[in-house]
């Protein structure tokens, strides 16, 4: 298993790939993001949803990074490398360390079973809404 350090890393190892962009992929990740934010904001977050809704919304914003990284003609092929791309390509470094915050919670919940206690996942749902914010400033 490659562990990658940079994008450069990530396109040596090809855990990312160049490829042709796709508008209409583009657009459906939006809008599918876009809908899952929609559904999200519907649930007030209870201690007994807080972790779901969270995991909620790292997808939303999966989605946006993906979106963003394939307008640009690249595939990503794992969480590590969609950080790299927002440090060393975007020039984000205080976007990528509240990603990468955000990535090794949900490694912690997902993998792990890990769940965080309901301040934390209060906090790092408001993490992730507002990176998909920055974040959507980078879309086309």
């Amino acid at each position: 298993m490659n562990k990658e350090d940079s994008w450069q890393e990530c396109l040596e190892t090809s855990s990312s790939l160049k490829v042709s962009p796709d508008k209409a992929k583009v657009n459906s990740l939006i809008d599918t993001a876009l809908g899952r934010n929609n559904f999200l904001e519907t649930n007030k977050v209870t201690e007994d949803n807080a972790n779901y809704l969270f995991e909620g919304y790292y997808s939303s914003l999966q989605e946006i990074l993906h979106a963003i990284i394939l307008s640009q003609g690249y595939k990503v092929m794992n969480h590590l490398c969609l950080g790299y791309y927002i440090r060393d390509v975007l020039m984000r470094e205080d976007l990528f360390r509240k990603f990468d915050n955000c990535r090794f919670k949900r490694n912690s919940l997902i993998y792990y079973g890990r769940k965080m206690e309901f301040s934390i996942a209060k906090k790092t749902i408001k993490e992730c809404k507002n990176l998909i914010k920055e974040l959507n400033n980078f879309l086309e």
